[in-house]
Parts: C-alpha cells; structure tokens; sequence
C-alpha cells in the first residue's frame, strides 16, 4: 500500500495524504503585502490538485522583515481577508492549509527600511545587501511580540498549522549559527544561548495559539567549516519537542554566501531529516529534489520522514497526486472532472 497517497494522522494532525507543498516564495504581492488573485489562483491550484497540506510561502511578520517589498505579509489587520478567501478556498477541494511566519533579517533587500540581524554582517558585499543593525534586548522582545501577532492573525484566518522559518539564513536562521551571531550577551554564544531566541519565539506562539500546531523549519546544515551543523540541529530540535514543537520541516544551507554546496542530486537533503526524526523522536518533513512519487514513497518506507516535500515539482505540475494515484490505480483520488486525462 502507497504511504505516499495514504492519510496521515498523529498527534491530532489529520491529512488526506502525504504530500506537502512547501513553503516557496512567489514574489507577487503588492508593498501592502496583501494577498493578491495570483496567490488565489497558484495555492487553489495545487488543493485542486489533490496536495494534502499546502504551506503558505514565507508570510513577513513586520514590513521590515520582508524579503523583498513584494512578499506576502501579516503584520496588519488588513492582510488577513485575503488569507481568509485563499483558506476558504483551498479547503473548497480539502487541503489542510499551514503558514510560514519569518523575518528577513540580514537578508532583506527592501529599499525602504535597514536590515536587522544578530550581529552587523552583512549576508554579501553585492546584489544590494545592507549592512543591518544589530539588534538590541528591548528590539527582539518587540520581534518576539511581532511573530505572535501574526500568529494569532493566521489563526484568525483559519490557518490550522503554524510553521516558524528558521532556516535558509532568514533571521531567525542567523541566531542559530555562530558565522552569524557574534554576539556577547544570553543569546550569543555557546549553542545553548545561540538557540535561546527561537525556542523562546516559539514557545511564545505555542502559549498564544493554544492548540494550533506548529513546525519549525531549519536549515540541518549550513555548509561551512565551523558553522552551524546537524549535531546541533539535533539539539535544537530536542528542545522543540520538547516545549510542544509538532514537526521539524528539514532544509539545509542559506545561510553564508560562500557555503560549500554539495552536489545537487535527487534526495541530497533527505538524510537530514531521518537523522533528526531518529535521533529525537520528532516528525518531518523531507525536502530536497524530490521529483516522482516512488522517492517520496522510498523516503515514508525507509522512516526518512512522515511527510514529503515537493517544491518545485509542484510548480512544474500542479497535478502530480493524480499522476501518482494513477500510477498507484488509485483513481478514485483523482478529481473526477480531470479523469478523463488520467
């Protein structure tokens, strides 16, 4: 039997099947950050075509947190109808609808506000990278309040997961690696210190939200000598658990301009994930170049996983649950006004 295409249900989390469409940013909001028809079309897309969880692309918690001036946001009251419409409709062909909540950090590149990280470094000397300010105690208290805001907005919305971005050097990201965070102080440091601020983001979201549950995405690794690495993914990933954490949604890299990159080759990410689910006892998410339904079938039997990730092949084809479900004669999965293509 396909675990692949079978539901899954742990812990109070019930999903049709195992596929996830991941978080991947679209660039298409206006600079109010507000959902616009293209997200509307692109994420009611992909529920029509059968995805059991579909996480909303990285969700700006304050304007200056933006990627870029044309990411989605929820850092206002007035963000959240169009998230509602796009939850509404989603569900419409039931998909079970999560969020990436982040912040930029260094990595913003929006002209109209100074970048604040951990420490004043600069992600690149181009491509328009500022130098950031360095965050104060006081000014990440008023991050910390920032990310519970928009949580509670998501949860507003009607989002039913909740998934904190702390991967892909993003700030959050940046306090996890000593590259990164120089700093002197509680939360610089020894890794204990270096985790302290995105344990305490989460368990404050955990306290606000109650009972919605929540992911934290991480780069396992970041592929520099004396950087951040799996040993101490490991241990981040303990301390989520043990607060509450739901699932670990498991990258790799990002974070340092010069990261030594491995070979880009199918599943290169997915050892990470089984490392984290076995060493700690928490469920994942395997990403990584996962393109056809047999390896993301090789990933559930082989316990890489619980669930699969699959980013840019559901861009390519919006469709790929029902090529997996014909492939699997499952074609009663197929949304019957599409099945006389299958």
């Amino acid at each position: 039997m396909s675990l692949l295409l079978s539901p899954y249900e742990e812990n109070g989390i019930f999903l049709k099947n195992r596929v996830v469409m991941p978080p991947m940013c679209m660039y298409k909001a206006e600079s109010d950050g507000e959902v616009t028809p293209f997200h509307l079309v692109h994420y009611t897309t992909r529920a029509m075509g059968g995805v059991g969880l579909i996480i909303v692309e990285a969700t700006a918690v304050e304007a200056r947190g933006r990627i870029s001036e044309n990411d989605l946001g929820l850092w206002d009251d007035a963000q959240v109808p169009g998230h509602q419409q796009l939850i509404h409709l989603c569900h419409e062909y039931g998909a079970k609808m999560g969020i990436q909540l982040a912040h930029a950090g260094r990595k913003s590149l929006c002209a109209s506000s100074t970048p604040v990280a951990p420490s004043p470094l600069a992600f690149s000397e181009s491509n328009g990278y500022k130098l950031p300010h360095e965050l104060s105690l006081a000014e990440l208290e008023g991050i910390k309040k920032h990310f519970v805001q928009a949580a509670l907005r998501a949860t507003y919305a009607g989002y039913e997961f909740l998934e904190l971005h702390a991967a892909h050097g993003y700030l959050l990201c940046e306090f996890l690696s000593p590259l990164t965070n120089q700093r002197t102080d509680q939360y610089g440091g020894s890794v204990e210190n270096r985790c302290a601020f995105v344990i305490e983001v989460a368990q404050a979201i955990l306290d606000t939200t109650q009972e919605v549950p929540l992911f934290v995405r991480i780069s396992a690794d970041e592929w520099m000598e004396k950087g951040w690495n799996i040993e101490e993914s490991i241990y981040l990933a303990k301390k989520l658990q043990s607060i509450g954490v739901a699932m670990i949604h498991v990258s790799a890299g990002g974070n340092n301009e010069a990261q030594k990159t491995p070979d880009i080759v199918p599943l290169y990410q997915a050892a990470y994930a089984k490392v984290i689910r076995e060493s700690v006892g928490i469920p994942t998410i395997a990403v990584g170049l996962i393109t056809t339904a047999a390896e993301g079938e090789k990933l559930l039997q082989g316990g890489f996983c619980d669930l699969v990730a699959y980013g840019r092949e559901l861009l390519r084809n919006p469709n790929f649950v029902f090529f997996a479900a014909k492939e699997e004669g499952k074609k009663a999965l197929i949304e019957p006004s599409y099945l006389r293509a299958f």
